[in-house]
């Protein structure tokens, strides 16, 4: 499950944008003072929202020093500060996008899934098949794939999540940015052809295997 970490120490903020992030489908861990996010921070989230005002450690300080410790995790900055000195301090402390306060619900969460989407930066990688997402390439072994985008936006979902279950809502969401509302059948024919590209037996598979009432798992069997 995609994990954001929401750093605010305000409840009446925390306590609906945490809720309204769970209805998303994450999984939601609320930090109140900013030490407590660098901590939360260090432990690779999907997701930093992180208000600039915390007790303890600013914001900035919080963001600034992640970057420097290595660690690339998404971070949205949320800021009652509206003056552009601030938000431009934000981004170049290594922050990835901003929302000044108040805010709407719609925007934020927006905001939150581009940023999902647009992470990891890196390779996403097991034993036989290789995923560069900044590139939009798959590879099996040393061959290439030719996927359709949904058919690679599919396989990059479950090979980053590989030997987890993947809810079909999950994946839903992630691949066809839509509620799920009980057929599935785009998912299950885009699924079988990915198998059919991998090379996979649908009666007993080596790589996507269903998961019959949740979704699917994706395994990393060994070349050899």
């Amino acid at each position: 499950m995609t994990r954001v970490l929401l750093a605010e120490d305000d409840a009446a903020i925390s306590e609906p944008l945490a809720r309204a992030l769970r209805r998303e489908g994450y999984d939601v861990d609320i930090r109140e003072d900013g030490r407590s996010a660098l901590e939360g921070g260090r432990e690779t989230p999907d997701l930093l929202i992180l208000d600039l005002g915390l007790p303890t450690m600013d914001g900035l300080e919080v963001c600034r020093t992640l970057r420097s410790e290595g660690y690339t995790v998404p971070v949205l900055i949320l800021t009652a500060r509206a003056d552009e000195v601030d938000t431009v301090v934000g981004l170049d402390a290594g922050a990835d996008d901003y929302v000044t306060k108040p805010f709407r619900l719609a925007e934020l969460l927006a905001r939150a899934r581009a940023l999902l989407r647009r992470s990891p930066p890196d390779l996403v990688s097991a034993p036989l098949v290789r995923i560069d997402p900044e590139a939009r390439r798959a590879f099996f072994g040393a061959e290439e794939l030719q996927l359709t985008a949904k058919e690679f936006d599919l396989l990059r979902v479950l090979v980053r999540e590989q030997g987890k279950v993947v809810a079909r809502e999950q994946l839903m969401r992630e691949v066809w940015e839509t509620a799920w509302f009980g057929s599935t059948k785009t998912l299950d024919m885009h699924v079988s052809v990915l198998r059919r590209k991998l090379g996979d037996d649908a009666s007993d598979p080596r790589f996507i295997t269903t998961v019959r009432g949740v979704g699917f798992r994706f395994e990393a069997p060994d070349e050899g």
